[in-house]
């Protein structure tokens, strides 16, 4: 433990604290006797032990409050955050949905140009055949020319 000497409404005082929190405690010290001194200024000379009380009851609402304060924020994360991962999650669901609307397009257009393909073959033979064909009518119809 340490012993440190602190001022509070020009009195010195000597106070123990933990190793190590001397300077944090000379702060709070500072702090509380300037906030006392305000309040003296302000209400006059009404009483060390009521003027105490006061101070004590200003610094204790305005913990209350920062301590409100700090659990609406949380709320308001947490929140922030619930729908943070509901969006998340939505878009997860949204992209594997399109990877398989994707995989079955791809699927379809495969499929398509296989049936181009096919088909594309069978316009080839068709014409192969055509032409065949018309190269023997024409052959047919010289002979017969020939033949007259």
């Amino acid at each position: 433990m340490a012993n440190v000497s602190v001022k509070f409404n020009n009195k010195d005082y000597l106070l123990s604290c933990d190793d190590g929190q001397e300077e944090s405690l000379k702060n709070l010290t500072k702090f509380l006797d300037k906030k006392y001194t305000e309040l003296k200024d302000k209400l006059g000379n009404i009483g060390e032990n009521k003027l105490l009380l006061i101070t004590t009851i200003q610094l204790i609402d305005e913990y209350f409050d920062l301590k409100q304060k700090v659990t609406d924020q949380k709320k308001k994360l947490e929140e922030i955050s619930s729908k943070f991962t509901e969006i998340k999650s939505l878009a997860i669901q949204y992209k594997d949905e399109k990877d398989i609307e994707i995989k079955k397009l791809y699927k379809k257009l495969d499929s398509l140009k296989k049936t181009i393909d096919d088909n594309n073959t069978l316009y080839e033979s068709m014409l192969d055949k055509t032409t065949q064909s018309l190269e023997k009518i024409i052959s047919n119809t010289e002979s017969l020319s020939k033949i007259q």
